[in-house]
């Protein structure tokens, strides 16, 4: 049912999709299965997971990207 006294909710812009991240490795540790980086995109400032399971392999990710607020980012 919708009402002539309310307004419609604005649609919420999600930050990372606008561009192709480009993913900078932030921290790493190692593990049995390989390396876990943590990522962070230098354009949006979205976080991501990824293992890279050899050394000659590109990471793969291991979960998906979560949108950071630019106030909520460090700078640098």
């Amino acid at each position: 049912m919708t009402s002539p006294h309310t307004l419609p909710l604005p649609l919420q812009e999600d930050l990372t999709t606008r561009h192709e991240h480009g993913w900078r490795v932030e921290s790493r540790h190692l593990t049995s299965d390989g390396l876990v980086l943590y990522v962070r995109c230098a354009g949006c400032g979205a976080l991501r997971v990824d293992a890279q399971g050899h050394q000659g392999l590109p990471p793969t990710a291991l979960s998906h990207e979560v949108g950071v607020s630019p106030p909520a980012w460090p700078a640098g």
